[in-house]
């Protein structure tokens, strides 16, 4: 641009103060949202070290250590407690413990003092470790195929004396004290036991007796006195002891540490067995695959009173099992009495497992019915697989 003397002047650009607010205002949004970021990524951070800092102290604290509170002396606030090891401390305790702690009770000590710093809740633990607990079983004797004679021999040992004890008073004798069931893997030994339990409307406790042999001193037969009590708290009850043999073999004077401990553990369970008269509404059912390795001291009377045999079905039983765990399948042209002459020797439990897998074969070939040929399929593959691991047992 020229002036009037003919000299040039340059414009100067005009500078936009608008864009240049608004490119700052956007970098101090974008510091902030990174700032907001950044402390929320520091609070996460400082509850996460505080998380590993407060691990990091439990870990440095000694463990606790457990024990079983045995007598209580409020007067100083001491109490006897066994630990797991079976030795006794004489320990004290808080004043503040005292409406809490009480005898059979758990509670943790300072391994340094041995003094009570808490008591555990009684949550029975080992009694869920071990137990089977069924308030009613649902199955009734319409599971259970054949074995009329035996259920017969049940219901005068086991049914009657629990729903009409005055029939016995009145006749003045005693109903038996046990039943032992012996019989092969798979007859139907705990079925008999839950109808039982059905039919008198008790409370069923299962306990395994290999669960009962445990690793220290007194743990098992402390189970054994868990077991008789929860039947007592819970009458009606039926208490059913599986795998008898485990606790309730001949014994022997050499014995090592391990067979001393099954020993106690027997002794227990003979001595719950001795005062079991005084519990009313309480039956005791055992089941053992070995009789003959059973201790005489549990068989003799007052005990073990009657031994119930429960053998394999015969071919008119094995029948009848078929048709029970088959009523709920659609089937299509099955001859259950071919089945049962199929079968000879087999258990409730080899029938039961035939018909589940007949099932899954048709389900397999997405067919809805389930026809003869997949039952003998099924006995095939049940059967035959069962054979051929005898045959590599004893080649």
């Amino acid at each position: 641009m020229a002036n009037d003397e003919g000299t040039t002047i340059r414009r100067q650009p005009v500078f936009d103060i608008y864009d240049y607010v608004t490119k700052l205002e956007e970098q101090v949004r974008l510091l902030q949202t990174e700032k907001s970021l950044i402390v929320s990524k520091n609070s996460q951070m400082e509850v996460e070290f505080q998380r590993m800092k407060k691990e990091l102290e439990l870990m440095r604290k000694p463990p606790l250590i457990v024990g079983i509170v045995q007598e209580i002396n409020l007067l100083d606030n001491t109490a006897v407690v066994r630990n797991s090891n079976g030795l006794e401390f004489l320990v004290e305790f808080e004043e503040t413990h005292k409406n809490e702690i009480k005898d059979g009770c758990r509670v943790a000590m300072s391994q340094r003092s041995l003094k009570v710093i808490k008591v555990l809740n009684d949550i029975k633990d080992p009694r869920a470790k071990a137990m089977q607990v069924i308030e009613k079983p649902e199955i009734d004797f319409s599971f259970v195929g054949g074995l009329k004679k035996e259920i017969r021999e049940l219901e005068e040992a086991v049914i009657l004396p629990l729903i009409s004890p005055e029939k016995f008073e009145k006749l003045g004798i005693e109903a038996p004290n046990g039943i032992l069931l012996h019989g092969e893997t798979g007859t139907g030994k705990t079925l008999l036991a839950k109808a039982i339990a059905h039919k008198t409307n008790s409370t069923f406790i299962k306990i395994t007796a290999s669960e009962l042999v445990r690793k220290y001193i007194g743990e098992g037969a402390g189970l054994v006195r868990d077991v008789f009590k929860l039947a007592e708290e819970k009458k009606p009850s039926i208490i059913f002891i599986d795998e008898l043999d485990a606790i309730g073999t001949l014994r022997t004077d050499e014995t090592s540490g391990g067979d001393r401990e099954v020993q106690r553990t027997l002794m227990q369970l003979l001595s719950e067995m001795d005062g079991f008269k005084k519990r009313n509404n309480v039956a005791i059912i055992g089941a053992t695959n070995r009789i003959d390795v059973i201790d005489p001291a549990l068989l003799r009377p007052g005990r073990f009173d009657r031994i119930v045999e429960v053998p394999l079905p015969d071919v008119n039983e094995r029948e009848e099992i078929f048709a029970i765990h088959s009523s709920l399948m659609p089937l299509k042209d099955v001859d259950l009495r071919e089945l049962a002459e199929l079968t000879d020797s087999s258990s409730g439990a080899e029938i039961k497992a035939i018909c589940m897998e007949a099932g899954i074969l048709a389900l397999r070939e997405e067919i809805d019915f389930v026809s003869q040929k997949y039952f003998l399929q099924a006995i095939e593959k049940v059967l035959g697989s069962e054979e051929k691991d005898d045959e590599k047992m004893f080649s």
